[in-house]
């Protein structure tokens, strides 16, 4: 088990799972980093850091290649190059990756949460993704997912994305992950 206040949690203190890993890690005692950028909105106000246009652009990736990786068109909107360029931060900061959402049947991760899954893929970090659909744990290996029964949070130095529109399994699957790998 790992001590709660030897931890650090990066996040992007957006609505849904990160403002619900956020609470979570503030309960623990656990430090919070949350990316974010200027005229950018978050729920979680604890531990914000704004990053700069050069920290941002230093993340830069091509929307193409995000749309061709993630089998979908995403917009060319400049705040939407910004939120990948925050989750390539996230991604970089932590130690293992955690995310909530929906695994897709091309093994990528539905939505803007996707984007933070593929990334960590890339960068050979490990990766949970808790599936709300199938109320289940995957954790990727190679090149697919593998069910875990009961994981735990096992780097100090973890990443929290996901899902805007939590749902009450993935609230319970966070709460239940917290308890197993912290002690109080």
């Amino acid at each position: 088990m790992l001590n709660p206040k030897q931890c650090i949690l990066y996040s992007g203190g957006a609505t849904g799972t990160e403002q619900f890993f956020g609470s979570l890690a503030e309960s623990w005692g656990i430090e919070e980093v949350n990316y974010s950028f200027e005229g950018h909105q978050v729920e979680r106000k604890r531990g914000v850091r704004i990053l700069t246009s050069e920290e941002l652009a230093g993340k830069d990736v091509s929307l193409t290649y995000v749309s061709k990786l993630l089998n979908r068109e995403y917009t060319k909107a400049p705040i939407f190059r910004k939120v990948l360029q925050s989750i390539c931060w996230q991604v970089s900061s932590g130690d293992q990756i955690l995310v909530v959402g929906s695994i897709q049947d091309d093994k990528t991760v539905k939505g803007g949460t996707g984007w933070g899954a593929e990334f960590a893929k890339i960068c050979n970090k490990p990766l949970l993704v808790f599936d709300q659909p199938t109320n289940a744990w995957y954790n990727w290996q190679e090149d697919d997912w593998i069910k875990v029964v009961d994981p735990v949070i096992s780097e100090r130095h973890f990443t929290a994305t996901g899902t805007r529109f939590l749902e009450n399994n993935g609230r319970i699957a966070i709460q239940d992950m917290f308890a197993r790998s912290f002690s109080r």
